[in-house]
């Protein structure tokens, strides 16, 4: 019997060597202006390279990746371990090669890409040295399928892409675009788009604006709006094949999902320890903070929850690694996409709540926190959509009551079960 909440005291001490690294080196990069996803500027190359080196050096670059790519191989369970360390810096990521978009769009890739594809941008991309963009939410129809409009017309050797696509992440320093196309109308959603390979700066692609996030001031806005006006693209362009491209994305957002939530579990740990911080430091009349019950709840529920949201991820990594197929973890992963903001914004709520005036401040990073647990109540689909998927599949395991009364209703068992047990019961009454 595999029941185990122990972890390997050799990855142990790497993890704990990665705990200090973040803490020490690459938390402070998070205060700095630069931003670790623009590779063109020699400002991060300098800050990235040289924090790069030392975790290639352990091992520990692009995790999530095989040997054959470069990386370490691990499964969802070690990854998970290591990616709560990691979800406390914004930086931490790219230092250690598993930043989001780009470790999604490696992954497919490596997975679904022709050789030449994986030469040109599967490389670079791994070495850390481009930035890509993944453009699927349309500015009408969200993250729909059914509603996408963005077309791609052949002719002759090239695709010719029309439309617009919305927050497309960091878009503004992307070496290329992977977007999401109709290709065939009349085949529907499921097998009638494709994913194309755009390289940034081909003619009739326009970033019409960079969108921020809450309060961030329109400059640092990396979230794009893009627009197609009659892009040609090389036919050798398209990734996995025709009609391929719903297909690809569940396979891609169903790993990000979780990696999403691994990261959550740090932030929300950044959160609280900033919470329980301020408890023990901050004094009223009576005493501290910590002292006072409300306190003392608000600490206990945050535990409690981030806590409950830590083994649902754990679990929810460990099925995947015992399946190898997404498609039979997907009622998991939806509870867990389910779970992520919810837990997070409840977490950073009552840390900001308790630092009073400065928590609602420029000068605490509270207020960007609740706006990351919107963020992710939305990327990657919609939270309300993840948990009607996972009640229906709760509910196919269940089969309706035949009869009027339901199978918990008292009356009915109680008549069954002196039914059941009428011989017995009468037998030990006639040898009393």
């Amino acid at each position: 019997m595999g029941w185990d909440f122990e972890t390997d005291p050799d990855f142990q001490r790497r993890l704990d060597w990665v705990d200090a690294f973040v803490r020490e080196r690459v938390e402070p990069l998070d205060l700095l202006p630069e931003h670790p996803f623009d590779k063109a500027n020699a400002r991060v190359r300098d800050l990235l390279r040289p924090l790069q080196e030392e975790v290639r050096a352990r091992g520990l670059w692009a995790c999530h990746l095989g040997p054959d790519l470069g990386g370490a191989g691990y499964g969802q369970v070690k990854l998970a371990l290591l990616n709560e360390l990691l979800g406390r810096s914004h930086w931490a990521p790219s230092v250690f090669g598993c930043q989001a978009p780009d470790s999604g769009n490696a992954e497919i890739l490596a997975r679904f890409g022709t050789a030449e594809q994986r030469a040109r941008y599967l490389r670079p991309l791994l070495d850390g040295e481009i930035t890509s963009c993944y453009a699927m939410t349309e500015p009408h129809g969200g993250s729909d399928p059914a509603l996408f409009t963005t077309r791609a017309v052949r002719d002759g050797d090239a695709w010719v892409l029309t439309g617009e696509k919305w927050f497309a992440s960091y878009a503004r320093y992307a070496t290329f675009f992977i977007v999401m196309a109709v290709t065939d109308p009349d085949a529907g959603p499921y097998r009638g788009m494709s994913m194309l390979i755009v390289p940034a700066g081909t003619q009739g692609l326009e970033i019409v604006r960079n969108v921020g996030l809450g309060g961030e001031p329109e400059e640092a806005g990396a979230h794009a709006y893009l627009r197609f006006d009659n892009v040609r693209v090389p036919a050798d362009h398209v990734l996995g094949g025709e009609g391929q491209a719903f297909a690809i994305a569940q396979d891609r957002l169903g790993g990000g999902r979780i990696h999403h939530a691994m990261r959550t579990v740090g932030m929300a740990r950044a959160a609280f320890d900033m919470m329980c911080e301020r408890a023990v430091s901050r004094r009223t009349r009576t005493g501290s903070l910590s002292s006072l019950q409300l306190t003392q709840e608000a600490v206990a529920d945050s535990w409690i929850e981030l806590e409950q949201f830590r083994l649902l991820v754990l679990r929810t990594a460990w099925l995947i690694d015992r399946h190898r197929d997404y498609r039979r973890v997907r009622g998991d992963i939806a509870a867990v996409k389910v779970a992520m903001p919810r837990v997070l914004a409840s977490v950073v709520r009552r840390a900001m709540h308790l630092h009073g005036a400065l928590g609602v401040s420029n000068e605490m990073p509270f207020s960007a926190m609740l706006v990351a647990a919107e963020v992710l109540a939305l990327a990657d689909g919609p939270s309300e959509v993840h948990a009607v998927s996972l009640a229906r599949q709760v509910l196919a395991g269940y089969e309706p009551v035949e009869g009027l009364w339901p199978s918990g209703h008292l009356p009915t068992r109680r008549a069954a079960a002196r039914a059941r047990f009428a011989e017995r019961l009468e037998h030990a009454v006639a040898n009393q």
